[in-house]
């Protein structure tokens, strides 16, 4: 009965990547051509044994959304990261930038990006207020009660949904380019604000290849740590080039249940192949015309509030490096992940050749 519930496993975390399935739908990208980042992925655990699945991460959605204006800014700045990532991954040195950085900044950057999350929700539950506070409130109470972020996001986002589609007699109308099932080219756009999104985008997603591909390895129980950090890094990277090239939305590394199942790999696997039928068959599209972008406010709190800013803040905040480390969490919060991570780098390497520190 094993693959009962290596399928359970898939399932729950298939529930938890649909409401960000659904924001990404809300930020113009397009769902058909994602469902092929699934597959790429699916068949390069299946061919290597990997443990970590990839699916869609609401950070790198959160931020992209924040960073770019339209949909062509988006996908450059996709594309631009996933470059980045896959030079990183192909030439090994995502765990050497760790260690020239530290621990310290690297938590710093990842704290400061739960407070960004917190604030994005923040900001959506102003502008949509009815669903966003809604949401905010029952990922609470959930939260609260249970510590599970599946029964978290699912409670928060069917909640805040039945709100607005009840009250507000809510339906969205989403453009075209999402909903087709077809390909539709996206020319990439080079500006500043293109390059610095990308350059953010890779930093965070240094930091959450690390993090999330590790818990990811641990949640097996195997040791030493069955996840190759490179494998994957590179794996993420190709998936998000390709789809991005024809509007898709970007799949990252994510925290997923699927590592304790009995059989992880296959687990995996199966989860990847269920997103990517959902996809195919235009089910996200149908059922995100009745999911504000809003509902995911709470889940989105909760992930910044109390699942990414504590442990990440208590570990930046140790040792000989925590002042460092709080001003780049600070810069990160502020402004965006390169600029934090670009700060922490000028305070630890920069100021000590000037005879200054901090």
């Amino acid at each position: 009965m094993h693959w009962l519930t290596d399928l359970l496993a898939a399932i729950g975390v298939v529930l938890n990547g649909i409401p960000q399935g659904i924001m990404a739908m809300s930020l113009g990208f397009a769902i058909f051509p994602t469902m092929f980042s699934f597959i790429f992925a699916s068949a390069v655990n299946g061919v290597f044994g990997s443990v970590a699945p990839l699916s869609f991460q609401a950070e790198s959605l959160a931020l992209t959304g924040k960073l770019g204006r339209n949909l062509r800014e988006r996908t450059s700045i996709i594309l631009g990261g996933s470059i980045i990532m896959l030079i990183i991954g192909v030439t090994g040195t995502l765990t050497k930038i760790v260690d020239v950085l530290g621990n310290n900044i690297m938590a710093g950057m990842m704290a400061g990006v739960g407070i960004m999350l917190a604030k994005i929700a923040l900001t959506m539950a102003k502008e949509q207020a009815l669903t966003g506070w809604v949401s905010i409130a029952l990922a609470a109470s959930v939260y609260l009660i249970t510590k599970d972020l599946v029964w978290t996001i699912v409670v928060s986002v069917i909640g805040a949904s039945l709100a607005a589609v009840f009250i507000q007699h809510y339906q969205m109308v989403l453009p075209e380019h999402v909903t087709a099932r077809r390909f539709i080219f996206t020319k990439p756009t080079f500006s500043l604000p293109v390059l610095r999104g990308a350059l953010s985008l890779a930093c965070l997603n240094i930091g959450a290849n690390i993090s999330y591909g590790l818990i990811t390895g641990q949640m097996t129980g195997q040791k030493p740590n069955p996840v190759d950090l490179n494998l994957l890094t590179g794996t993420q990277a190709l998936a998000d080039m390709g789809t991005s090239l024809l509007g898709g939305a970007p799949v990252e590394t994510i925290i997923s249940a699927t590592a304790s199942a009995p059989e992880p790999v296959v687990a995996g696997i199966m989860m990847m192949l269920i997103m990517a039928a959902i996809l195919a068959l235009g089910w996200l599209a149908k059922l995100g015309k009745f999911v504000p972008s809003a509902s995911i406010a709470g889940f989105l709190f909760i992930l910044g509030v109390a699942v990414i800013f504590p442990a990440n803040a208590a570990t930046a905040l140790q040792g000989s490096g925590s002042t460092v480390a709080a001003i780049t969490l600070v810069v990160t919060a502020i402004v965006d992940p390169f600029a934090g991570l670009l700060s922490g780098a000028v305070l630890k390497f920069v100021l000590p050749l000037l005879g200054l520190g901090v």
